[in-house]
């Protein structure tokens, strides 16, 4: 996991880039076709095979999936590379918020008064997203800070459905694979209706990243993956805020992005929160399989 987020964060960077160039849709689609090709030569070359008996399933990873991506290429193109990252990893405590949102829902009062300190992190990590998207900022960043929430939800359900696709036994190179292309036909189709942004006007800096986007993504999948898949996902969980160390980095060294001190709070809090809450579900369940909650 630690591996599959430098190679997002580096990604990231990338995407920041190309995205003066590219617009959203665009990205989407380099990025899912480079990894198609590269993904289905790793196949091959492993003697492996791309049929599938859980279709439907792959089809609603790759849905919360290409709309993860989408929103977080967005937020990472209008905002500063840390909080756009950030807001991705606020993909820890949705998921603690939909323990707690289903306890409500559906368990007795004395479970949903064990969730109370779980319901404490949820709070405490939306009270790190307001210090990061503080009320000053301007109507745009505002946008595309909720889009980068977005990003975080939808994240979070993806993450859930990779754990269950290797549950029943799917390989790291066929979700990756089938993921790349549902990115490609998405992006594919988005084009249709916002078109090719002219060669004449492309950044070489932003072309030269269209491959190397794609291989990274592809990399950072795979790992993503094989760690959901067979690691214990609570920990995994943990380890993927690594992402925000390595963004962090990116953004001060390369693109001279300043953080407030209220920004860098926020920052503390989401990750804070994010690692308390799995905490906290793995102390209530410790004896279930990880890939259940």
């Amino acid at each position: 996991m630690v591996m599959a987020a430098f190679f997002f964060a580096t990604m990231a960077v990338g995407i920041k880039i190309a995205s003066t160039s590219f617009n959203t849709v665009e990205l989407i689609f380099y990025r899912g076709l480079v990894s198609v090709v590269f993904m289905a030569i790793v196949v091959r070359s492993r003697g492996g095979s791309l049929r599938t008996s859980v279709a439907l399933m792959h089809a609603w990873r790759a849905l919360v999936g290409v709309i993860a991506l989408g929103a977080w290429f967005y937020a990472i193109a209008h905002l500063p590379l840390a909080t756009a990252m950030t807001l991705n990893y606020m993909s820890g405590v949705w998921i603690a918020a939909f323990v707690v949102g289903g306890a409500m829902l559906y368990g007795q009062g004395r479970q949903v008064q064990r969730q109370g300190p779980l319901l404490a992190t949820v709070l405490c990590g939306f009270a790190g997203v307001v210090l990061m998207l503080r009320p000053s900022i301007d109507q745009n960043q505002l946008f595309a800070g909720l889009i980068g929430l977005l990003s975080g939800v939808a994240t979070a359900l993806a993450y859930l459905q990779v754990t269950a696709l290797g549950r029943v036994g799917e390989t790291e190179d066929r979700t990756v694979f089938y993921f790349s292309l549902a990115s490609a036909i998405a992006g594919g189709l988005g084009l249709l209706f916002t078109g090719f942004s002219p060669w004449d006007q492309v950044s070489w800096q932003a072309a030269a990243w269209l491959i190397p986007i794609g291989l990274l993504a592809s990399l950072g999948q795979w790992c993503m993956t094989r760690a959901y898949s067979q690691g214990a996902t609570l920990v995994v969980a943990n380890l993927q805020y690594s992402g925000i160390v390595f963004a962090t980095i990116y953004s001060l060294l390369l693109f001279g992005d300043e953080i407030p001190a209220a920004g860098w709070l926020g920052m503390a809090l989401v990750v804070a929160s994010g690692l308390a809450a799995t905490a906290l579900r793995s102390r209530a369940l410790p004896n279930a399989p990880a890939d259940e909650h």
